[in-house]
């Protein structure tokens, strides 16, 4: 099992100990399976030194588009625990604010990568930009890094039947209800991991009790009804059925949540973290003429789930 690498808020006063790692560097949105090439690149170069990531958070596209709807796979704890799982010891978090923003590229590679971190090695995608005005890209880095000493590896997409594997293409898939297309360009099914909140009890009368999360800056995929496994607080996995939506039979909800209920499974989630993984889109959102109408079409969907979980 891989440990959770350690968590490095900035560039500066680096503990000498987690300075002089190969850095793979990017947003690593998903952490999906190109990002894992990168990381892979990053090791093969230098084995015997720690392998590190270098992201950015909040993603520059929220600081410079705040009113933009949520669209992010991971958030920071999540990525931290995939990039964990593809092999990084370590990640160095950058705030990504004001002063990063106009940030030229040379002092870029200078302050935060040669002097800050002490990178040894390099890696990232072909097609990574930085730096005041995105002024930087991999040739530039080159450049840059070799004149210090810094070795780069530049690694190309990793295709599939589709084009490149990218952080947009599975956001595309998910909006659109394929969350399985999603899973095999991460390489692992996509989750929506959170607190279990109170909910309306609803479910419970209903006879059909659910976990109710909220989706906050995670991406909003299809709205409507999911085959789902859930990742519990013990470390098993439980299967369900979950909505994503807003509840319109119930008068609608300002914010999108997403209600799952666990087959066999008793016991209290309330206030723990919950990972649900989305395995396959089984109807759109619906509104239902009254409650009987709702519980019908809910028991069919649980059948249905249970189906393509099996």
């Amino acid at each position: 099992m891989a440990t959770e690498p350690r968590i490095v808020e900035g560039w500066r006063e680096v503990p000498e100990a987690l300075r002089g790692a190969t850095v793979a560097l990017g947003n690593m949105d998903g952490v999906h399976l190109g990002h894992a090439a990168v990381l892979r690149a990053a090791h093969a170069a230098r084995p015997a030194a720690a392998l590190a990531v270098l992201t950015f958070e909040p993603h520059p596209r929220e600081h410079f588009r705040p009113e933009d709807p949520p669209f992010r796979l991971t958030l920071l704890p999540a990525k931290a625990r995939a990039l964990g799982a593809a092999g990084a010891a370590v990640v160095y978090v950058l705030p990504f604010d004001e002063a990063l923003a106009a940030m030229p590229a040379d002092v870029f590679v200078e302050a935060v990568l040669h002097r800050g971190l002490g990178a040894i090695h390099l890696a990232c995608g072909a097609d990574f930009a930085f730096g005041h005005r995105r002024g930087g890209d991999a040739a530039f880095l080159a450049g840059m890094a070799e004149s210090r000493g810094i070795g780069l590896t530049v690694v190309p997409p990793v295709l599939d039947a589709e084009g490149p594997v990218s952080s947009t293409r599975i956001r595309r898939v998910l909006q659109d209800g394929y969350p399985e297309r999603a899973a095999a360009m991460l390489g692992r099914p996509w989750e929506v991991r959170g607190e279990v909140v109170h909910g309306d009890k609803l479910g419970r009368q209903l006879g059909w009790p659910t976990a109710n999360l909220w989706m906050r800056r995670l991406v909003e995929p299809a709205r409507g009804v999911y085959a789902a496994t859930v990742a519990l607080p013990d470390g098993r996995e439980a299967p369900g059925v979950a909505n994503i939506g807003r509840r319109p039979t119930l008068g609608g909800d300002p914010e999108t949540r997403l209600e799952v209920h666990l087959f066999d499974f008793s016991g209290d989630l309330y206030g723990q973290e919950i990972g649900v993984r989305l395995v396959r889109f089984l109807r759109p959102d619906a509104r239902f003429n009254g409650l009987e109408e709702l519980k019908a079409a809910i028991a069919a969907d649980a059948e249905a789930a249970r189906a393509a979980l099996s």
